[in-house]
């Protein structure tokens, strides 16, 4: 009988053994696809508690398996009436070797498979990985959670937030909080992010703020980025600053390339550049990184700001560059003056220096452009202006109004000073026309006519080469008496109150007298007079188009 108590000894170890070689013992229970198999561990012990409780305690490189996942750790405890799987250094489970994830604590519910994973979480896929200090795993649904913060790394960008959901099926992560993207190419905080680990796309669906690779900071509440292939798309109004450049650019939706530099704008698009003091408004902005370009398109409108007497230009398209960045060349035949052949310009602006490329911008306008501002109006088929000289240059059937006069020519250039009329340089077929009353007009005509400003009203105007001139005589009781016809090759025109005040022949100097009743239709006007009223902007509001 003495040896009854080693035998029994003998027996438990024998039994110890044997488990430690095969699976946990099944129950009823625990048959089916929720049966947890014990694979392997160095050391098993199975202890019932009470008629209800039985624990089983796994130590040494612990294996087990249910289905397709796999979980390995140092040690584990196994409620098989609870049906909780306590896991404890060096987690690991497997899920169909597709995902894995990693901690030094696991509790893991077999029924449900949801597993609770603590103290240095780490969740892969192979392509991206998940770093917490605690997470919420499905193995079901594939679907990890975490509340505590957590870090996304996949290849370069790297994304944090203060609570995420990974969806292993979709491959999606939507981040919740705080969240933060960094990536070469964009630095992106907002409160939630939707991003596919796959195809690298993340998607915005609150107020998000971004810094592009061209260190432009941009307000969105809608859009997505990809990363993969550095495209974004931004909606509902977003914003674009630039604030070395002084730009804010506003647009219903807004889309950008990094690969290629370039963003377009749609929809009631702004573009304000503070540096310059310009406004472009368009339905279709698109503009290019590399030399700084961009063209409006869709009822294109530009606004030269200043004090008083802001200028607006409408054109069917607009075009801005930096000068010494454009593709410029140089007409010998043009002499010293810039000029204009289809879509080419010409400048003799010197290039930009460091910190004033924005001033140093020039635009270009096509088709049907119109100009307004209180003080001049004019209307021609293109358009070149700068901010370096103020100058516009206007081609093809060129007219400029200031008050009751207007000059037409083949070219036209207007000198602004303050942004404000100083002078008007007329080429070829120049013609000056003053109305002093119905169907009455002092004219002038020359090769070319040169016209001066005081506080944007004409103070002197001289034609040069073959100039002509019919003006009419008042007397002192301002009725008029006569119609004068003169001409010279140099005809000066000097005005005082805005009216015309004295005319001088210079050089070759002709002319007559008529009467004014007996003054004939053809006595009253020169050669290719036309009063060209009907296609004068009335107010500035009719430049907004639609």
């Amino acid at each position: 009988m003495k040896r009854y108590p080693y035998l029994f000894i003998l027996l438990i170890l024998a039994s110890f053994h044997t488990f430690s070689q095969g699976k946990l013992p099944p129950t009823p229970a625990d048959t089916g696809s929720k049966l947890v198999d014990w694979i392997y561990s160095d050391k098993f012990r199975s202890e019932r508690k009470d008629s209800l409780t039985e624990v089983q305690t796994m130590v040494g490189k612990v294996h087990l398996k249910q289905a397709n996942t796999q979980f390995y750790c140092d040690s584990a405890i196994y409620n098989k009436q609870s049906k909780i799987v306590e896991a404890f250094g060096n987690v690991h489970i497997n899920d169909a070797d597709s995902i894995h994830t990693y901690s030094q604590y696991l509790l893991y519910h077999v029924d449900s498979r949801v597993a609770y994973l603590r103290n240095k979480v780490h969740l892969t896929d192979k392509k991206i990985s998940l770093y917490t200090d605690s997470l919420r795993y499905d193995a079901n649904q594939k679907i990890g959670d975490y509340y505590n913060g957590g870090r996304v790394v996949n290849g370069n960008t790297v994304l944090t937030s203060k609570e995420g959901t990974y969806y292993g099926e979709l491959k999606d992560v939507y981040f919740k909080k705080n969240v933060v993207l960094v990536d070469p190419q964009y630095n992106l905080k907002t409160d939630s992010l939707l991003y596919n680990t796959t195809s690298e796309l993340a998607t915005f669906i609150t107020k998000t703020f971004i810094e592009d690779s061209a260190k432009r900071n941009i307000t969105t509440s809608e859009g997505y980025y990809d990363l993969k292939n550095k495209k974004a798309e931004f909606g509902l109004r977003p914003i674009i600053e630039d604030k070395k450049a002084r730009t804010r650019t506003i647009a219903n939706s807004v889309v950008t390339d990094d690969k290629t530099g370039i963003t377009k704008l749609s929809g009631n698009a702004v573009h304000i550049d503070s540096a310059q003091g310009v406004s472009v408004l368009a339905n279709y902005i698109e503009s290019r990184r590399e030399d700084g370009s961009f063209f409006a398109t869709q009822s294109p409108l530009m606004i030269i700001k200043q004090d008083k007497d802001s200028i607006y230009v409408a054109a069917d398209t607009l075009f801005s560059g930096r000068l010494g960045v454009q593709h410029f060349h140089r007409d010998s035949s043009a002499g010293s003056e810039d000029t204009l052949k289809g879509i080419t310009v010409v400048s003799q602006a010197p290039a930009p220096g460091p910190g004033n490329d924005s001033a140093n911008r020039y635009f270009k306008a096509f088709h049907h452009v119109r100009i307004f501002s209180d003080s001049m109006q004019a209307v021609c088929d293109s358009l070149y202006y700068t901010g370096v000289d103020s100058v516009f240059r206007l081609f093809t059937d060129p007219v400029v109004w200031s008050g009751e006069n207007q000059i037409t020519g083949d070219t036209i250039y207007m000198y602004t000073k303050n942004k404000q009329p100083h002078r008007v340089y007329v080429f070829e077929n120049a013609l000056a026309v003053n109305k002093i009353g119905k169907d009455l007009y002092n004219q002038l005509k020359g090769n070319r006519i040169t016209a001066y400003f005081v506080e944007g009203n004409i103070d002197y105007m001289r034609a040069k080469g073959n100039a002509e001139s019919i003006y009419y005589v008042q007397d002192e009781d301002s009725a008029f008496v006569g119609v004068n016809k003169v001409a010279g090759d140099i005809i000066d025109l000097r005005f005082k109150h805005k009216e015309l005040d004295r005319v001088v022949v210079i050089s070759e100097p002709s002319g007559t007298m008529i009467p004014f009743k007996e003054a004939t239709e053809q006595d009253r006007f020169l050669r290719s007079f036309k009063w060209r009223e009907a296609r004068r902007p009335k107010t500035k509001y009719e430049l907004f188009g639609n």
